[in-house]
């Protein structure tokens, strides 16, 4: 048996020799691996701890409107961090928080309170502070205390425009408006600084430092003029406070071009003073002009007479033997002040805003190409104006297994088909223009530092031709300027338009009690400059009709436009037929 032990111990010293001379070979190969092999990716891996990342925000682009006045541009400021781990010294962090006081609430004693409270990490200070401030603190060099830049949101034309341009959140993207539709334009690029740190993380006050600068974001240039924008904001205000509406909007256009001017709603959201919690945002930011769809009533005869002009038809001479009420599949149709007229002219029929004088016409040129027109007009698509949110509208057409002949007529003067003011207000522009129907747009400019990217007025499609649209144009010159009285005559100028009264839509049908009021047209009637849009939703009182509500409305726009435009006043000028 002793002679066995010997035997077994060297085997056992065999074994952990043989242990030992694999780890070491093992700590050889991972020393080989490390050090030769992949030395580059360890290499790069121990730079990544050694330097610290911190991303500094680009400039944001501004806004700003045709005549040159910034909407929403940004300010520099700094953001105050705290490092709690430079805070381990009682005497240093006391000096700090008193230096720190001297330009910022809180106190000192709560400055050093926040920042001693936990013996690690990082705590905001205070956010977006003016950035002369922000230097003079840079400059004190007191300890733990870190700034980074930042900037805040303006508005230097105060709340006007609020739907239209947006808002900004806490990770400087827009919410809505321009500020959303185009961040990736205004948002520019992030820039980065890296520096050397210590083992806990810190900066090294004398370490190396490298950067890449953050790249600006682009200008957004509107087609809005902030003095028209306004004006229309102004005179909507008063209106609905006249009328007790709680509601409606405003759509100023070049006719021409489809330049928008201004577009106006309220309730509207205050730039200036939001609330991003309040429940009732969503309903303050909604660009009604675009997103909200209507019943356009009246000012829709407008279209269904240039269809019947346009295919020859009828003349403006035409008559037809008005009855008061007319029956179409099962459904009888009153005219508005449920009167007969007996023979009148297509011009009498739309001076006095007559529903079977709609039907009528609507008979005329059949179910089909009455269709091909509204739709040519551009309703029941979008107008791709280029926002978000934007309402395509609502028509039926014979091709639809709910449609009916009373659609026909109902939807000859407006009623039963829906839309937005942007897109019956685009469709009235033929009537200004010559006949063509113009892509209505907001933006003109992107300007960025690499390039100007200009945007062109766009001709979608002629609707119907340059003769029939000056004979359109002269019948809405008659409704307003040859009427014995009309409330949209503006004081100097020639006006051609067309007043809209309709009913409230409701699931059971209509609500008997409330009216949308609407007027629609363009100035001067000789030369347009400007074509407006006008809609007053349920306004209270005695007076609610298109013709009480909404053509005086277009008239204050519209006189004020024209002040402000210099346009010439068309005293003396005889309106051509």
């Amino acid at each position: 048996m002793n002679d066995a032990r010997p035997d077994h111990l060297t085997w056992r010293h065999l074994a952990l020799a043989l242990l030992l001379l694999a780890g070491a070979g093992a700590l050889v190969w991972r020393l080989v691996v490390i050090q030769v092999l992949e030395h580059e990716r360890y290499r790069d891996e121990a730079a990544l701890l050694h330097y610290g990342a911190t991303e500094v925000p680009a400039p944001r682009g501004a806004i700003i409107s045709a005549n040159g006045y910034p909407l929403a541009t940004s300010i520099d400021t700094w953001d105050v961090y705290l490092d709690r781990s430079r805070w381990d010294d009682h005497e240093s962090a006391t000096e700090a928080a008193r230096g720190l006081a001297a330009y910022l609430e809180p106190g000192a004693e709560a400055i050093y309170a926040l920042g001693t409270e936990e013996e690690d990490g990082t705590v905001l200070l205070a956010r977006d502070i003016d950035y002369g401030t922000g230097l003079l603190i840079e400059e004190s060099g007191l300890a733990g205390v870190r700034l980074t830049p930042s900037s805040v949101r303006v508005h230097p034309e105060g709340d006007i425009a609020g739907q239209l341009i947006g808002h900004v959140g806490l990770d400087d993207r827009g919410l809505w408006g321009i500020e959303a539709d185009y961040d990736h334009v205004l948002r520019g690029r992030t820039g980065i600084v890296y520096t050397e740190r210590d083992v806990l993380g810190r900066p090294i006050a004398f370490g190396v430092r490298r950067e890449h600068p953050p790249e600006r974001g682009g200008d957004v240039v509107l087609t809005i003029d902030a003095v028209i924008q306004r004006i229309a904001e102004q005179e909507l205000a008063r209106a609905l406070e006249e009328y007790e509406a709680p509601s409606g909007s405003i759509v100023v256009m070049d006719p021409h071009s489809g330049a928008v001017l201004a577009i106006a709603s309220r309730p509207a959201v205050r730039l200036t003073d939001i609330d991003l919690d309040a429940p009732e945002l969503s309903r303050l930011v909604r660009n009604r002009p675009v997103t909200d769809l209507y019943e356009p009533g009246s000012v829709l005869k407008t279209l269904t007479t240039a269809a019947a002009l346009d295919l020859g038809r009828i003349t403006p001479q035409s008559t037809y033997v008005d009855e008061g009420a007319v029956e179409v599949g099962g459904y009888t149709i009153r005219n508005w002040d449920f009167q007969a007229y007996g023979e009148v002219t297509v011009t009498e029929y739309l001076q006095r805003s007559l529903n079977t004088g709609a039907v009528w016409l609507s008979e005329r040129i059949g179910a089909r190409p009455f269709y091909d027109y509204l739709l040519a007009f551009g309703l029941g698509e979008p107008t791709h104006i280029g926002l978000s949110g934007e309402a395509e509208g609502l028509v039926r057409t014979p091709d639809d297994p709910d449609w009916y002949e009373s659609d026909r007529a109902t939807n000859s003067f407006g009623q039963g088909i829906a839309a937005t003011p942007l897109q019956v207000l685009t469709a009235v522009n033929t009537f200004a223009n010559g006949g063509m129907l113009m892509r209505p747009y907001v933006v003109s400019e992107i300007v960025t530092p690499a390039e100007v990217r200009r945007f062109e007025p766009v001709a979608v499609r002629r609707v119907v031709s340059p003769q029939t649209a000056r004979g359109m144009a002269r019948l809405m010159f008659d409704v307003v300027e040859t009427s014995l009285y009309s409330a949209a005559r503006v004081d100097g100028y020639h006006v051609a338009g067309k007043t809209g009264t309709t009913l409230v839509s409701i699931p059971t049908g209509y609500d008997l009690d409330t009216t949308i009021a609407s007027f629609a047209g363009f100035i001067p009637y000789e030369s347009p400059r400007v074509s407006v849009l006008v809609k007053v939703d349920q306004p209270g009182g005695q007076f609610n009709l298109g013709g009480q509500v909404a053509a005086p409305l277009f008239s204050r726009v519209a006189g004020r436009l024209m002040e402000y435009l210099r346009v010439p006043s068309s005293a003396g000028l005889v309106a051509s037929p």
